[in-house]
């Protein structure tokens, strides 16, 4: 598809989350027209009003009925229930474009409307949404995996690179390897930072972001640029007796905050740092085993 001669396009939304929301904000500003939204909850509402002001909020039903391409940004349990009730009902009109945004799936999810003669995309954006004006920078430095057939791609490419973003392709046999390795890195990473936040409050220091904002941007900088070998710390030096200090004091918080959730969660990802150490061969394997079984004691 040639972006310059690429119809202007009346977009539906069916499900104004953050994502939603976000999304149809990137394509209303390359030129798109958003006809109609879902907004069931008084926060989509909100949303539906700040981010996409002067669109309605309609029916799934009219939504699908007055859009040229219907974008899905429900959760992932509804979505093949939700397409499938919508191609029974005969709502789908061949050449309409069906997307969805959920990183799962592919297209399969979308073919009884490609039954019912739809173009079907997938796409993913690799970004972390709040669903307001600050995500919009942030979509033009991301990535957003697209899936489609091979004769479609470019219409999933061209909308990607309208909205600022890059396009990557991925296969749909790989979407749930790829959205695994999406979510490790982006939830476990919330999760982790989120009990480091915990502990360093229930010390008594006020400003916890501060002390591990410099910290996370640079390992986190330092990951992207050298990859694994990056990792510093005491397993990957071996130091038996500070990863021995971190377990006492860590088995000493859970008593206060009356759950093991921090030390258990320390354990897991220290036995997957050992794994990493030695095979960057910051360890030996004597050093490893010391450290395995000081986790597992």
């Amino acid at each position: 598809m040639n972006l310059e001669d690429q119809t202007r396009l009346g977009v539906g939304i069916v499900g104004c989350g953050k994502v939603g929301a976000v999304i149809g904000r990137a394509l209303r500003a390359a030129g798109h027209a958003v006809v109609g939204v879902t907004a069931t909850s008084e926060a989509s509402r909100d949303r539906a009003e700040a981010m996409l002001p002067g669109v309605p909020v309609l029916d799934i039903e009219t939504v699908v009925e007055r859009a040229e391409l219907v974008l899905f940004t429900v959760s992932d349990d509804v979505l093949g229930e939700l397409v499938s009730g919508l191609a029974a009902l005969g709502r789908f009109k061949p050449g309409q474009i069906i997307m969805h945004c959920a990183g799962r799936f592919g297209t399969e999810v979308l073919e009884p409307a490609a039954r019912a003669g739809a173009i079907t995309i997938a796409l993913h954006p690799s970004l972390s949404f709040t669903g307001t004006s600050m995500d919009l920078p942030r979509l033009q430095e991301a990535t957003i995996a697209v899936t489609a057939a091979r004769t479609v791609l470019p219409i999933g490419q061209a909308l990607v690179v309208e909205m600022g973003a890059e396009p990557i392709v991925v296969a749909e046999a790989d979407r749930p390897l790829y959205h695994a390795a999406i979510a490790h890195a982006s939830n476990h990473t919330v999760a982790v930072v989120g009990q480091a936040l915990e502990v360093l409050a229930g010390l008594g220091i006020d400003d916890a972001p501060r002390v591990l904002a410099s910290l996370l941007r640079a390992s986190v900088d330092n990951t992207l640029q050298s990859g694994p070998g990056a990792l510093t710390g005491p397993v990957s030096r071996g130091d038996v007796d500070t990863v021995r200090a971190h377990l006492e004091a860590l088995s000493e918080q859970a008593v206060e905050a009356g759950s093991t959730e921090v030390g258990d969660t320390y354990r897991a990802l220290a036995r997957a740092t050992v794994a990493r150490a030695l095979r960057n061969g910051t360890i030996d394997d004597a050093k490893a085993l010391q450290i395995i079984e000081l986790l597992e004691s």
